[in-house]
């Protein structure tokens, strides 16, 4: 019943976007004084909290890899849920002018709205480590915060993006021996509103000629008269560079 293959890659170009947000967050460890000792960039990765908690629970050995480097943030989608707020009719579609040929148009017809489940994991050993790197994320979310992509590769038309901070819980279960790594875990739950666009034509025929035809009487009620009326613009014009020509046809028809 669809048919035609296309992808706009929408489900990668959100975790591309989101991942951006979070993609420059520093930690700055003090001395007593004041002073700066050190400042650490917090890596990001795409993937679920469990995967770095197992990393952190090997045992030690002879091969053991090096030591998760603590701290350092994670992301992963976790949920995709229809929109039924944002329902829009089937009559909305997107159009643009087709750079190669003013005669044609480049349309998508078909668009819906989807929510995206999004958490951001901040894993830190120390309180003040992870405290500095959520307070560098919540200012920004009042609950949410916008950015403009373009969703579509071959259209220049820009979509809005809302991310909506939805909660934020804090994971602190050592429970373990003076040996023991303690990870302390902050949740961040997001909400991003994309939408998925459908497939594209480029090749859409553009009216460029109306005609109209009426009859009516004439102005002293006693001539029936068939009129048309045409509208047109030229083949070469555009958008924003056209000229309307119209041309009147009186045809009477009978006198009473």
């Amino acid at each position: 019943m669809f048919g035609g293959h296309f992808y706009h890659a929408t489900m990668r170009k959100s975790v591309a976007v989101f991942g951006t947000l979070f993609n420059n967050i520093n930690v700055v460890r003090k001395a007593a004084d004041g002073g700066v000792l050190n400042q650490v960039k917090v890596p990001l990765s795409y993937g679920p909290k469990e995967k770095f908690l197992a990393r952190l629970d090997q045992q030690d050995g002879r091969n053991q890899p090096v030591a998760l480097k603590l701290p350092r943030m994670a992301f992963e989608i976790t949920d995709l849920s229809i929109d039924a707020n944002q329902k829009l009719t089937k009559y909305n579609k997107i159009v643009e002018s087709n750079a190669s040929d003013s005669t044609k148009k480049k349309v998508i017809d078909q668009y819906t709205s989807y929510d995206i489940g999004m958490s951001l994991y901040v894993m830190a050993k120390n309180q003040d480590d992870g405290l500095q790197v959520v307070e560098q994320i919540l200012p920004y979310f009042t609950p949410d915060y916008t950015v403009s992509i373009r969703p579509v590769d071959t259209f220049d038309f820009k979509q809005d993006v809302p991310i909506i901070l939805n909660s934020v819980n804090i994971q602190d279960d050592y429970e373990g021996d003076f040996a023991t790594r303690r990870v302390l875990i902050y949740q961040l739950d997001f909400t991003m509103k994309m939408k998925f666009y459908g497939p594209t034509n480029d090749n859409s025929s553009i009216i460029r000629e109306i005609n109209l035809d009426f009859e009516k009487f004439g102005t002293a009620g006693n001539t029936h008269i068939f009129e048309e009326i045409d509208f047109s613009v030229g083949t070469e014009d555009t958008a924003d560079s056209f000229t309307v020509t119209s041309t009147v046809d009186n045809e009477p028809l009978f006198d009473n």
